[in-house]
């Protein structure tokens, strides 16, 4: 909004300008003084202004009063009074609204349909504000965090006696420690990650942004974050008790969510690889419908990854007691679609298969003639919000754009969908003028918030996110960005935003956000309101 001098208020630009920072001042103390009442403790945007000598009465000689005649409205001051919300109970501590398990127990059970999104009706939403755990603490700061959370936080223990001998998790005291080990990585995710960049470029940038599906606490997406690669990890809320939570606490990317009968809230051919680590998915089944809809967010020559059953089935079947014919059928059901789907199998040692999409529809000309190869009929792959899974394949974009650069270039360069001109009114010239915008909007934040770049914030999100212009220029390896794509958006940008080499999420703010309760360390908003003003 371009605030004038002449304005119908009366207040000079200059005036209004500095009754913000005062505003802002005020505003940043008030939230010191809550912060450290003891519910939310620790470091916070006040103490810093405290220790500046910041002073809300900076500017006591200010005049608000208009400059101008006319007749001033009488205000009604029960209309202006602000509404009060009450805090909730406290079983309420981790109420999560579209994945709230006495809700989901009411939906069938068939194909995961009980632990996808069910939001409430609007008779049965809550209007308090979540009480945080007794005793809650500030997380540690990144990298301390990825390997610590204090026990406060998420006060679950059942994943250190269920997953004791998995090394997933161990509680030490008053914090849990995350040594970095899983089901199928027990000697720790870093040596599994080597075996895959034995045969994936993970080194030099190509893979940028990956998928881990049924993600446990997100080990392999927090040990990938120190090679420069950014995953996007889910879990069904409380399959196991907190994962996704852990993850966050974590400072890990992550989402509650589940492969079930909607479509992934993800743009088609956005990540670069995609992972199953003993996620107990049925790939195989439904004519391999998860596969066909992996196969729809996997960028043109990006890499699946299946370790654990059935692969390598002939040595490993007894150690899983499982039937051996069951395992190879299984086996042989996953080979025949992803030779449908066009995947390149270019690995199979020990437990852990990879395999490589093709890059164009020219490097899959056998299937054209195959009648089991059914193309969706869709013009638009990434209308997915709420959609039905399809059994139908993605087919390759008819104007591929240009190639995708490795990371860090790619952060700042055209992306090709741009340059493809897919996206109706976006040229390469408006799309550069949005990142020197938010380049510019980013210095001014840290004027204003020095503990942007400091570390104290690693779980950020941009609730409209446009082309992912505040992700990119707030750039860092001590924080990370879910960059958010309302449903409602004139553009459907979250392409462009993975072609970045960032990562993000469609969704309608309508409805809750799929995470838990405290979950990040701040959040932007740009014309988010407008965008929802007549909702």
């Amino acid at each position: 909004m371009a605030l004038k001098s002449n304005s119908s208020d009366g207040r000079t630009r200059s005036s209004i300008q500095i009754f913000i920072v005062v505003g802002l001042c005020c505003f940043f103390y008030i939230l010191g003084a809550w912060q450290r009442s003891g519910f939310g403790k620790g470091d916070s945007i006040a103490l810093e202004i405290s220790k500046s000598g910041a002073d809300c009465n900076i500017v006591p000689s200010l005049n608000f009063e208009t400059h101008h005649g006319g007749e001033v409205e009488s205000i009604n001051e029960s209309e202006s009074k602000p509404k009060v919300f009450e805090p909730c109970h406290p079983r309420y501590t981790d109420y999560t609204p579209c994945q709230d398990q006495r809700r989901a127990m009411t939906f069938p059970r068939e194909s995961m349909n009980y632990r996808e999104r069910h939001c409430p009706p609007e008779e049965e939403k809550l209007h308090c504000l979540i009480p945080a755990p007794k005793g809650y603490v500030t997380p540690f700061p990144w990298p301390k965090s990825r390997d610590y959370v204090p026990y406060a936080n998420a006060p679950y223990k059942s994943l250190t006696v269920e997953k004791a001998i998995q090394n997933w998790i161990q509680y030490e005291g008053n914090v849990f420690r995350f040594p970095g080990g899983g089901t199928q990585f027990p000697q720790g995710a870093d040596k599994y990650i080597d075996q895959l960049a034995s045969v994936i470029p993970i080194k030099n940038g190509t893979v940028r942004t990956a998928l881990d599906t049924g993600c446990g606490v997100a080990s392999w997406g927090a040990y990938l974050w120190s090679r420069n690669v950014i995953a996007m990890s889910f879990a069904p809320r409380d399959s196991h008790e907190a994962q996704v939570q852990f993850a966050l606490e974590r400072g890990v990317p992550a989402v509650i969510g589940v492969l079930g009968t909607i479509k992934m809230p993800y743009a088609s051919r956005a990540f670069d690889m995609a992972h199953c680590s003993r996620c107990l998915i049925p790939w195989g089944a439904n004519d391999g419908r998860y596969m066909i809809e992996v196969d729809r967010v996997l960028r043109p020559g990006g890499y699946w990854v299946l370790s654990g059953p059935p692969i390598n089935w002939k040595t490993n079947y007894k150690a899983w007691q499982r039937p051996k014919e069951e395992l190879q059928e299984e086996q042989r059901k996953i080979e025949e679609i992803a030779n449908l789907l066009c995947w390149e199998k270019k690995s199979e040692k020990g437990e852990i298969a990879v395999w490589q999409k093709k890059v164009n529809d020219e490097s899959c000309r056998a299937r054209r003639d195959d009648s089991r190869a059914n193309f969706c009929k869709s013009s638009d792959a990434d209308d997915v919000w709420y959609k039905k899974m399809e059994g139908c394949i993605t087919p390759y974009p008819e104007v591929a754009g240009g190639e995708l650069k490795a990371f860090p270039e790619r952060l700042y360069a055209i992306p090709p969908r741009i340059s493809s001109g897919s996206i109706p009114g976006v040229s390469a010239e408006s799309y550069q003028e949005d990142s020197n915008k938010w380049k510019k909007h980013v210095n001014a934040y840290k004027k204003i918030n020095r503990l942007l770049d400091s570390g104290r914030y690693r779980n950020i999100m941009d609730m409209n996110a446009g082309f992912g212009g505040f992700a990119a220029a707030i750039q860092s390896s001590k924080l990370w960005v879910m960059n958010v794509v309302p449903t409602l958006a004139d553009k459907n940008t979250l392409g462009v935003i993975y072609e970045r080499g960032l990562i993000g999420i469609y969704h309608d703010w309508c409805e809750a956000f799929s995470t838990y309760p405290r979950t990040y360390d701040l959040i932007h908003a740009d014309g988010l309101f407008s965008l929802y003003k007549d909702k």
